[in-house]
């Protein structure tokens, strides 16, 4: 089944999965930040099928705003319509967009110390409900 999207569906789903890249990155420990948005941008960009060409690219002129809270005020609810609009079209790119997701996630959770932070934990965890929301 082909999917069409707008170009306000694909800023949603880039909102919402670069968005996630960047809450990620916010909840990261000090001085990983920068890794977490490294690990979870490869995540995105390394995805497939018509969710990977719309994520290979990450938002224009999004403002997420200046606060963690703010930027969480815009990327839940945008992951939340992402699975959505993409269940109303194509069931199994609404999976591929989950599991872009949680891989971008999952990145941005590794800790080749040990366990990661209870700060990424509960990001993960918010993310992960937004999208099983819908």
């Amino acid at each position: 089944m082909a999917i069409t999207l707008t170009d306000q569906d694909k800023l949603t789903l880039r909102t919402a999965a670069w968005g996630a890249v960047s809450l990620m990155s916010a909840a990261g420990a000090a001085g990983s930040a920068h890794k977490v948005a490294t690990e979870g941008s490869i995540a995105l960009t390394s995805a497939t099928g018509p969710v990977g060409h719309v994520l290979a690219k990450a938002p224009k002129g999004v403002k997420y705003g200046k606060t963690v809270a703010a930027l969480a005020d815009q990327v839940l609810p945008a992951l939340t319509a992402s699975m959505n609009l993409l269940r109303q079209q194509d069931p199994a790119e609404a999976d591929n967009f989950r599991s872009t997701v949680m891989v971008a996630v999952e990145a941005s959770t590794g800790d080749h110390q040990g366990r990661p932070s209870p700060t990424l934990t509960d990001m993960a965890r918010k993310i992960t409900a937004a999208l099983d929301a819908a």
